[in-house]
């Protein structure tokens, strides 16, 4: 075939995907290793610098086989043919490549596995195929269609029939004509779910879902956060407490990837007197550290906000602990408010926390504690807290989002 290419691939990019050199030009190819020879396509409708693998040629040593079916046609899943001693290796070096680009010179720890049991969330797609015939799955790579699943192997085992719910709740939704996002998480006491994309429904609808809800055993379901049907709250527990969710709650990926980067940080705070919790979600930093220290949380989110200051109030044994909305994109808290703290943890969105870094640049906060998911905007903020006077003590690589370039961070910044 004239469009087929044979190319060698030189390393595997920041991104997952292998890459090579055309015409002095590099080009994209995922599910490639290094070393490795390859024959590819184009990608029609898509950048000229991507391409699709069509077949290996010449294996790298270092290739293993995918461990689930799906590998390679969805999307969540980047990496799953690698060894795991370069895989890890490639992470770190995700990290201090990026810091090294913005002139930060730090020890970069080695990198932590915390997949742990699997997500504990995820959100599934529905939406109506062709001939009429329903999807229920994740993103194909590169694409909207969606690959229908009926099984996801990186899943923790307290998500099980959260896809058989998924299905079952978008049979009767998917006649509105609109597409589905169905966010599922597992709970102590059960799987809540939240269905977004509806719009208003009627009566009758709602009754099937909750004819759904009970023949799944569901713990909550709700519609854009409205309760559909709850046989029971459900809660998780951080540190002492025991905290209801509010529907559609935001939480760390995995278990282990929120009690690593809670014990980091915890580590980073041990002798904090006073701390605020910037982006503090549920509280998975801020019910910990009231253990030992006073607490000022702060997130856009109010229901986050209300759960957690009411988890607060009915634990026994934490300091003082409060809790404010407050939406620190537009009202960060500035250097007159900040000298209330000796410690600032933060651990904004993806798009990192650029007002909050400048402001706490200009302040006087003996330590500052970064949590991020998102190695280049965490290489942003961390210059200008430098550029600021704090000096970086160090970063430590977290993974949790295990197959895929995502990685988290924990750093530490003093005066």
């Amino acid at each position: 075939m004239a469009d087929i290419e044979r190319l060698v691939i030189d390393h595997v990019g920041h991104r997952g995907d292998g890459v090579a050199t055309v015409g002095g030009e590099s080009v994209y190819v995922p599910y490639t290793l290094g070393g490795e020879t390859v024959e590819v396509a184009p990608v029609p409708g898509h950048h000229p610098d991507r391409r699709r693998l069509v077949a290996v040629e010449i294996p790298s040593p270092e290739r293993v086989a995918p461990f689930c079916p799906h590998f390679g046609i969805c999307g969540g899943c980047a990496i799953q043919h690698w060894e795991t001693a370069p895989y890890r290796a490639w992470k770190r070096d995700i990290v201090v490549t990026t810091l090294a680009q913005a002139g930060i010179a730090c020890e970069v720890a080695p990198l932590i596995d915390a997949h742990g049991a699997g997500r504990r969330r995820i959100t599934l797609h529905a939406r109506m195929g062709t001939h009429e015939v329903l999807k229920v799955g994740f993103a194909a790579v590169s694409s909207h269609d969606i690959v229908p699943i009926n099984r996801c192997p990186i899943l923790d085992p307290h998500l099980d029939g959260a896809i058989e719910a998924a299905w079952a709740i978008a049979e009767p939704l998917i006649g509105v004509g609109k597409p589905l996002d169905i966010q599922v998480t597992a709970t102590e006491n059960g799987l809540d779910v939240d269905v977004r994309g509806s719009g208003p429904v009627s009566t009758k609808l709602i009754g099937k879902l909750s004819e759904v809800a009970k023949q799944h055993g569901l713990a909550r379901l709700t519609r854009h956060g409205e309760l559909v049907l709850a046989r029971t709250t459900p809660v998780i527990s951080i540190g002492a407490a025991q905290v209801a969710l509010p529907p559609g709650s935001f939480l760390q990926a995995t278990i282990a990837g929120e009690e690593t980067l809670a014990a980091l940080v915890a580590d980073h705070c041990k002798r904090a007197k006073h701390v605020a919790d910037l982006f503090c979600g549920v509280g998975p930093f801020a019910l910990r550290l009231a253990a030992k220290s006073r607490v000022a949380a702060f997130d856009n989110d109010a229901s986050s906000i209300a759960a957690l200051q009411k988890a607060a109030t009915s634990t026994s044994g934490l300091k003082p602990l409060k809790a404010e909305a407050r939406d620190l994109f537009r009202r960060p808290l500035v250097p007159q408010e900040l000298r209330d703290y000796d410690t600032v943890v933060f651990d904004p969105p993806r798009q990192g926390a650029q007002a909050v870094a400048t402001h706490l640049a200009a302040s006087k906060v003996p330590t500052v504690v970064a949590v991020s998911c998102n190695v280049a905007t965490f290489a942003r903020d961390a210059r200008i807290l430098i550029d600021g006077g704090y000096k970086i003590d160090g970063v430590t690589p977290v993974d949790q989002f295990r197959h895929t370039p995502h990685v988290e961070l924990v750093a530490r910044f003093r005066r």
